[in-house]
């Protein structure tokens, strides 16, 4: 009889512990660095943050920057990432101009070399 509920305790204990750990799963937000619109916001962006470069995780690899975003009425940061390089295009950092309706985000994204155009 002892065992039998100690076997239950234990199964109970293994799924309480279960779904406690499922309940705190987190998951990052959307990336949504390139243009697919003109982003305006109503006040100019934080000062970015300080962030630290980690070590390059491969050979080719390509240092992104993070920066400042404008999503549901704030500024939310996106920080900065390594990726592959793109033969043929350089990364252009966004930046936050100031224009009669407000702060514009332009730029982000891979840029061709020596031309105009996006690439995803």
């Amino acid at each position: 009889m002892m065992k039998n509920l100690t076997r239950v305790s234990l199964a109970v204990s293994a799924s309480a512990s279960a779904l406690l750990l499922f309940g705190c799963m987190v998951t990052p937000v959307p990336y949504a660095g390139e243009p697919v619109a003109t982003v305006y916001a109503p006040v100019a962006p934080p000062a970015p943050y300080v962030e630290v470069q980690p070590a390059i995780p491969y050979v080719g690899a390509v240092w992104v920057g993070g920066f400042w975003n404008w999503a549901g009425g704030r500024y939310a940061w996106v920080p900065g990432r390594y990726e592959r390089s793109r033969p043929g295009y350089r990364w252009e950092a966004p930046r936050w101009n100031r224009d009669a309706r407000g702060w514009q985000r332009q730029g982000g994204g891979w840029q061709r070399q020596g031309g105009g155009g996006w690439r995803r």
